[in-house]
């Protein structure tokens, strides 16, 4: 899998978290057991921003995420055969999809200070058992770049660890995107081949619930 990172531009401001506005959102879908687990969550962000390293970062939210959530189809988690879901329901209900694993470690990193341009999620192609699978699926991952001409880093629930693009020969781009924008493909420079989110409903619709939970 090869990708090609976008350039950076200027620095892009840490989204601000309304802790009791999360907190109450998170109540209001899960409970009041909710709770704990924000407090968890609230104190994996505190310590990762506190870390001048950014793959330490990355370590510490894919292990969280990974090891608290539950794999599950959108049909048994969410009862709609394709939802996204915000970082607070998946927290709060402990389940979900590629998507959801992908995302809620999307909206941690950048509330841990990781810059929004050097995150994106990538929509894939994923080959079951390895590079050599005859069963392909449809599947996201997080994706970290360094610095605008890195590998990327890629994180991902199939596995454990993190790995960098090239060592993922069972995954197959299609398109990225983050809040700023999607790309095509995986091209390159800048803003070439970037559009606006609203060309991706979902996802549009997911940063807009995601902003009234309290991710502002």
């Amino acid at each position: 899998m090869v990708v090609a990172a976008a350039m950076m531009g200027a620095p892009v401001q840490a989204i601000h978290l309304n802790a009791e506005k999360l907190l109450k959102s998170m109540t209001l879908r899960s409970g009041p057991g909710a709770a704990p687990k924000f407090r968890e969550w609230q104190k994996l962000v505190e310590e990762a921003r506190q870390q001048s390293n950014n793959e330490l970062k990355l370590q510490k939210v894919n292990e969280f995420f990974n090891r608290r959530t539950q794999f599950m189809d959108d049909s048994e988690a969410w009862g709609q055969s394709d939802y996204w879901a915000t970082p607070m329901e998946t927290l709060g209900q402990g389940k979900g999809d590629c998507e959801d694993f992908a995302i809620a470690k999307y909206f941690t990193l950048l509330a841990a200070n990781v810059e929004m341009a050097q995150l994106r999620l990538i929509y894939v192609k994923a080959r079951l058992g390895g590079a050599a699978g005859s069963i392909v699926q449809a599947h996201m991952v997080l994706a970290y770049y360094s610095t605008p001409d890195a590998e990327p880093a890629l994180l991902d629930n199939l596995i454990g660890d993190i790995r960098p693009a090239s060592q993922r020969p069972d995954l197959s781009p299609v398109f990225s995107f983050n809040s700023q924008g999607i790309w095509g493909g995986i091209s390159a420079g800048g803003s070439a081949g970037m559009t606006g989110t609203n060309r991706l409903s979902r996802w549009q619709d997911l940063l807009n619930r995601a902003q009234a939970e309290g991710f502002e």
